[in-house]
């Protein structure tokens, strides 16, 4: 039955009820004739009168007949004595009692009331699916034809993610083709990746995509107070699955219900673990769910549940990376489109400034490269804006109202000069990019350099990464004879790669290549408290011993390298004091100028990583490469 006349027919049985209550008590007044005061007097002695009410100054007649009559009567002394002889009833009143309606307002309030909570109650039951108690029915939402869809085209940078689901969608489509030789449609398919590599994204390309149903749901929608409900909802979900079917079912932040079960130190069987235990039997029971496909995300592959992950359940494991910078390019040129874009925009050199960007970063940085030509009043974003807020969602704002102390200035640039001669002295260290004393975030200056994208990282490049980042502490101790707390970050940086050279990566020759290093298991994910070690004391101060050798061993090295070119430190100090800001091809300029005929140990590799760009020639990509370029920060004074 149609919502609206459901609700008309309840008001009309409740007027009637107030027109019965109406008529019950108030008859009295509902057959009431005015008449004269003589003609009353002349039924009073006729005997036809009965009963009087009297209120005040009105009279409220009933005749021998039942008839009411109603009318005003003067200053008569003589009434009383008179209705007294005819034996008429006599009734008073207070002239100040309230009216009948008031009478009935405060008598049926409280049933007003209950009425009113009754309506408001059946109204939510109607919103809620209009059945009682329907805390167990799925809030799983069917994408709508309405909304504006998101497709393949709009998803890039993870061309072989998208391979894998463009598989599921055509096993929808034509699943004959591939039954036909036995095989199977799969069951479920886990995309992980870090987060705003594009997994929602992905999932809403397919629901864009696929001519089937798509339901959507988070895991956080199970998870209820009331015990069961969980369970109910995922058993609901997959009914609602199999009525459609063939059709996708997107459970978005699946380690919500997922996690490993037996977890916590009481190891108690609560609510979360019932959802997923019903979960896992819906997926891969007694009852087939044949046509239901279930795609989930997550960035905590690490903590789900074993059983969740095996074939059967979730047949594949879609790993969804951070892009490369062909991806980056992609990925950018995808969001330019919503923008207007200058032509002198290059797309290459963002994307090779760019390392470590999520999709949803570089969405950012053209977003706030929007922001901030609009703040310009530009009528397109340029190349400006673009570096401008690449270099805000890196580091943050500068903070070029903030008053610094000249001698902390100087300080700050033979800091950051520190870090970009010893960079640029040793081999394996990654191109420097820009060196500014301009403070960013809680940074007081910074420098930045170019990573270089590889898989792997050697022992040779780990030294030198270990020197660099000891080059602004030992700046400040040859030029100043004293240290600051500046370094703070560039030596938490270098005990964390040293430690994983020895007790990680087996890059010692007097420990050999073994594994000392103990993950450290969330007691939280039932694993045990007690953290073991596998070694003996004197191991252990061998590892210390090792890991000490290495730092001394890169803060001489630094130390070596700053002493021999003390003047041209001094040099970029100077100018850093002066312009602020020095790039990566100034640097060179400067060293170039003070030792004719240098060749730099990392020119090699600065250009085999410039090469990886598309439709750029190698020198083109140099002349790209000078311009600003982002970088990974190694120093916050």
């Amino acid at each position: 039955m149609n919502p609206f006349y459901k609700n008309l027919a309840l008001w009309i049985v409740i007027t009637l009820m107030m027109i019965m209550l109406y008529n019950l008590f108030n008859q009295q007044h509902m057959a009431e004739t005015n008449i004269s005061y003589t003609e009353f007097l002349n039924m009073v002695e006729s005997g036809r009168v009965a009963d009087v009410v009297i209120q005040g100054q009105e009279l409220f007649v009933t005749d021998t007949n039942k008839t009411h009559f109603k009318l005003y009567t003067p200053h008569d002394p003589d009434l009383i004595k008179t209705l007294r002889a005819k034996n008429v009833t006599i009734k008073a009143k207070p002239e100040s009692e309230s009216p009948w309606y008031m009478s009935v307002l405060v008598s049926w309030f409280p049933m007003i009331i209950l009425i009113g909570v009754w309506i408001f109650f059946m109204r939510q039951m109607q919103a809620g699916g209009g059945k009682a108690m329907s805390f167990g029915k799925s809030r799983a939402r069917l994408q709508s034809d309405q909304l504006k869809k998101v497709t393949f085209e709009d998803v890039a940078g993870i061309d072989e993610a998208k391979e894998e689901l463009g598989e599921i969608i055509e096993f929808l489509k034509e699943p004959k083709k591939f039954t036909r030789l036995g095989g199977r449609i799969p069951k479920g398919v886990l995309l992980m990746g870090s987060p705003g590599t594009g997994k929602t994204l992905l999932a809403r390309a397919i629901a864009g995509e696929a001519d089937v149903p798509f339901f959507h749901i988070s895991g956080s929608d199970f998870v209820e107070m009331f015990v069961g409900v969980g369970a109910s909802r995922v058993r609901d979900l997959f009914v609602q699955g199999k009525k459609n079917a063939p059709c996708i079912i997107f459970i978005d932040e699946i380690d919500a219900v997922g996690r490993h079960r037996g977890a916590g130190l009481g190891g108690g069987h609560d609510e979360r673990e019932q959802t997923l235990n019903q979960l896992l039997v819906e997926m891969d029971g007694f009852e087939s769910n044949e046509g239901v496909i279930l795609i989930s995300a997550t960035n905590r592959p690490d903590v789900l549940d074993p059983a969740l992950l095996r074939p059967g359940r979730f047949d594949r494991q879609v790993v969804v990376p951070l892009p490369d910078i062909i991806g980056r390019e992609k990925i950018l040129k995808v969001h330019m489109k919503k923008t207007p874009i200058s032509p002198d925009v290059n797309v290459v050199s963002l994307a090779k400034g760019t390392p470590g960007f999520s999709g949803a970063d570089l969405e950012n940085l053209v977003n706030e490269g929007a922001l901030l030509a609009a703040k310009r009043n530009k009528e397109k974003v340029d190349m400006v804006d673009l570096e401008d807020a690449k270099d805000k969602v890196y580091m943050g704002l500068e903070r070029k109202s903030k008053v610094i102390k000249e001698e902390d200035r100087k300080t700050t640039a033979y800091h950051e000069g520190g870090h970009a001669l010893v960079a640029r002295f040793l081999p394996g260290t990654d191109a420097v990019n820009k060196i500014t004393i301009i403070p960013r975030g809680r940074a007081a200056g910074v420098t930045w350099f170019l990573p270089e994208e590889r898989d792997f990282k050697y022992k040779d490049q780990l030294e030198s990464e270990l020197s660099v980042a000891f080059g602004g502490r030992v700046a400040e101790e040859i030029v100043f004879n004293r240290i600051s707390t500046g370094a703070a970050n560039d030596i938490k940086q270098a005990t964390d790669i040293a430690q994983k050279m020895i007790r990680s990566w087996g890059m010692s020759s007097e420990l050999g290549p073994m594994s000392y290093a103990k993950e450290e298991d969330h007691i939280f994910l039932g694993r045990e408290i007690a953290q073991h070690r596998d070694y003996s004391e004197e191991t252990a101060r061998k590892i210390d011993a090792e890991i000490d050798r290495l730092i001394s061993t890169a803060y001489d090295r630094a130390a070596k390298i700053l002493k021999e070119n003390l003047d041209i430190l001094h040099a970029l100090a100077d100018r850093l004091l002066e312009k602020e800001t020095v790039l990566g091809k100034e640097l060179d300029d400067l060293i170039l100028s003070m030792r004719p005929g240098f060749e730099f140990p990392t020119k090699e590799m600065k250009e085999e990583a410039i090469d990886q760009g598309p439709e750029k020639s190698v020198e083109e990509q140099i002349e790209a490469q000078a311009a600003p370029e982002n970088a990974q920060d190694v120093s916050s004074s």
